[in-house]
């Protein structure tokens, strides 16, 4: 049996370098929108197959932009949460606004490369 909270995650990323649909892909974070657990210039993994669920970080669409943040369910409402406190909590329709989940972080130090369900 499934998680209910668990949806698996169909999303269109023909622009994301010629990767197919369903193969990860890696981005450079800009910014500091999430630190201290992502910070600028680390490189996160993104998996457009992976399911999503309340909690975990996600690529999203947003005003024809790209975002990464958090994803937050609660209450029927979809809301992206920066971690760094100085960024604004954006709510959005619903999944259709998620292009991918974070699986991975990696950067320059084995220690700071991390795993995310």
């Amino acid at each position: 049996m499934t998680n209910p909270k668990t949806i698996p995650l169909q999303a269109d990323l023909a622009d994301h370098g010629g990767c197919a649909n369903s193969e990860p892909f890696a981005l450079r974070v800009l910014g500091d929108s999430m630190e201290p657990e992502f910070k600028d210039g680390s490189i996160i993994i993104i998996d457009s197959a992976a399911a999503v669920k309340s909690g975990c970080y996600v690529l999203a669409m947003v005003n024809d932009e790209y975002i990464f943040r958090q994803l937050v369910i609660e209450d029927g409402r979809y809301m992206l949460r920066a971690l760094n406190e100085g960024y604004e909590t954006i709510e959005v329709s619903g999944l259709n606004a998620i292009r991918g989940v974070i699986v991975q972080r990696s950067g320059t130090r084995r220690k700071y490369h991390k795993h995310y369900n």
